[in-house]
């Protein structure tokens, strides 16, 4: 009998009971091996309670899971075979049995501002959103003590690891890239706790004031620039497009009456007191020289007059 109980003891005390190194890490599996006499003892007590208050003990012994929860089931400190347990009813054994219970739901949480400092060396805050949920229960309860937690933590430095090796402009305009390599980075480091990360979004890109008023000078700046080269670009163009017009109305000498008719048919349009008439040189031409024949005649006959007046 001796012999026996130091054998379980033995067996209970190992360093390496019911714990395999994997290559991920220490996976706990549901042990193998008899469980000892003393644990035989305690179980055939807590059996023999059970029967000798029935059906009160019932009362202890069923337990009830949502349908998105489940149970993960410990046995005098061993994790009982079969997994989680649920969802509906499930019994337990009092004194000796404990379990806890998983939400299998997708959680979301805010990820705080984080102070970075970009590979450029601009520091910008930057806050994010994260959805995960719990995928394997088992590993979710004996891998870690607070997977909640861990993974918050783990968001919070990924980010800080991920948009310190982004420039400024990459971090404004490849958020969907950024949210990507994160995701990535966050599924496969929370994969041994069972949880699985769906989905990462940057909220917000906060910049310091100064670097918001240098940016906006800088902006406003280059659409001046962009304006006055357009301006310049279109005055070429005009200045091109009137050549060619003037040498078509030097061609046809009819084509600016025309345009006079135009001009004017605009005007009279807007309902002005005032019309300007334009009247071409070249009409006034024949008079002109018709007067200074005239005027030529006159100085003639003065001067006879002036010389017949002298002798």
């Amino acid at each position: 009998m001796t012999r026996t109980m130091d054998y379980y003891e033995k067996q209970n005390n190992h360093p390496n009971h019911g714990v395999h190194n994997t290559d991920i890490g220490v996976s706990y599996t549901p042990s193998t091996d008899s469980p000892g006499l003393c644990a035989f003892i305690l179980t055939i007590i807590s059996y023999l309670l059970i029967i000798a208050t029935f059906p009160f003990s019932l009362c202890l012994c069923v337990k009830v899971v949502q349908e998105y929860e489940r149970a993960v089931i410990f046995r005098l400190g061993r994790l009982l075979k079969g997994g989680a347990k649920g969802p509906g009813i499930f019994f337990i054994v009092p004194c000796i049995d404990s379990y806890r219970k998983v939400d299998l739901r997708t959680v979301s949480f805010d990820v705080p501002p984080q102070e970075i400092l970009t590979r450029d060396s601009v520091t910008v805050a930057v806050d994010g959103v994260i959805y995960f949920r719990v995928k394997d229960t088992v590993n979710a309860v004996t891998q870690i003590q607070n997977y909640s937690h861990s993974t918050r933590l783990l968001a919070a430095t990924t980010l800080r690891n991920v948009l310190g090796t982004r420039n400024l402009a990459e971090i404004l305009s490849e958020r969907e890239s950024i949210s990507a390599t994160m995701q990535s980075s966050l599924d496969d480091a929370t994969d041994p706790w069972g949880v699985k990360v769906e989905r990462v979004e940057i909220k917000d890109v906060r910049l310091p004031v100064q670097l918001q008023r240098a940016m906006a000078a800088e902006a406003e700046a280059a659409r001046e620039a962009r304006a006055k080269v357009i301006a310049a670009e279109g005055e070429q163009r005009a200045s091109r497009a009137l050549k060619e017009a003037a040498e078509v109305i030097n061609e046809s000498p009819a084509a600016l009456q025309l345009r006079y008719m135009q001009t004017l048919n605009a005007i009279s349009a807007e309902k002005n007191s005032t019309i300007i008439f334009p009247l071409p040189i070249d009409l006034l031409s024949h008079y002109m020289k018709s007067g200074n024949g005239n005027g030529k005649r006159k100085t003639k006959s003065k001067k006879e007059d002036v010389l017949s007046d002298d002798e």
